[in-house]
């Protein structure tokens, strides 16, 4: 019998056993790009996207990780990059039970692999989380995504379902209310105003909301990027191209990640209004950076 490597032999019983090989997923920016415009567009042009996204790294490491998928994937990830994650505050984290984690989002990636890796070990995998629709294309993730920005009417309905049933099966629920990662607002980096759902999900499912803060930041370059942009008044979130090239600096990094004491769903009356809730919760996450 012929040598094979070891990435081929599993390749090679698939195929014996009348499987179909797994393909790993392949970033492909140019083909991505010409897909969508007519436009004569430069190869080196490509070539500085595909060193700013990492394209090489992305596609060794799919290629080195066939088949692996949901927290298999994220740990794998997390080792990758020698991530390490100081935890405070655990001991908030009820051992049962189903909640709401509503954390602030300094990273836009990164925070939310550790987030689901903590959260994940903690209830045997039971963890599920809003992504933008653009990131159900990383298929090894997908068993933990709950895509979000869909469109109107069929789609929509389908979304409501989908995370009716999440609550329904007693997953955990892990939400970034910001929406988008965190930017240099007024002098500090923080989140902008956070967003309703997760009070009225709170409420509507008897559940309660456990606040998270993650301590991390971007680069300077990043928040720099970001005020110039709105400056000209560009809407293309331009510097967000830069996220993967801002994981890739984080390798090595300890992440301190703070979880604060379960805040009952009745606490959210009508005193406030969910959007007033929503920004109380947002508060009560920055108070606990000094914890």
């Amino acid at each position: 019998m012929p040598h094979f490597s070891q990435k081929k032999k599993d390749k090679f019983v698939l195929i014996m056993e009348g499987q179909t090989p797994v393909k790993p997923i392949k970033i492909d920016v140019e083909k991505v790009i010409r897909s969508k415009t007519n436009k004569k567009i430069p190869r080196f042009v490509f070539r500085i996207v595909e060193k700013i996204i990492h394209q090489q790294e992305f596609n060794t490491f799919f290629e080195n990780h066939i088949g692996v998928e949901g927290l298999d994937f994220v740990n794998a990830a997390l080792d990758y990059l020698n991530v390490k994650i100081d935890i405070k505050g655990e001991e908030n984290i009820p051992s049962e039970g189903e909640f709401i984690f509503a954390s602030n989002h300094p990273l836009g990636g990164l925070d939310g692999l550790t987030m689901a890796s903590i959260i994940g070990k903690h209830f045997d995998g039971r963890i599920k989380f809003l992504v933008n629709n653009f990131l159900m294309q990383l298929t090894p993730l997908t068993p933990l995504f709950i895509p979000i920005n869909v469109g109107g009417g069929r789609q929509e309905r389908e979304l409501k379902d989908h995370i009716q049933n999440i609550f329904d099966t007693k997953q955990q629920f892990l939400i970034f209310p910001a929406g988008i990662c965190s930017r240099k607002i007024k002098g500090e980096i923080q989140d902008y105003a956070w967003k309703k759902t997760f009070i009225s999900k709170a409420k509507e499912y008897h559940r309660a909301v456990i606040p998270v803060y993650f301590e991390a930041k971007n680069s300077r370059f990043f928040y720099n990027l970001s005020q110039i942009r709105n400056a000209l008044g560009i809407k293309f979130n331009i510097e967000m191209i830069f996220l993967p090239h801002e994981m890739f600096r984080q390798k090595g990094n300890t992440f301190t990640v703070t979880f604060g004491k379960p805040i009952p769903y009745e606490t959210f009356d009508d005193t406030k209004t969910q959007y007033q809730w929503a920004q109380y919760v947002r508060e009560l996450v920055y108070d606990m950076k000094n914890l």
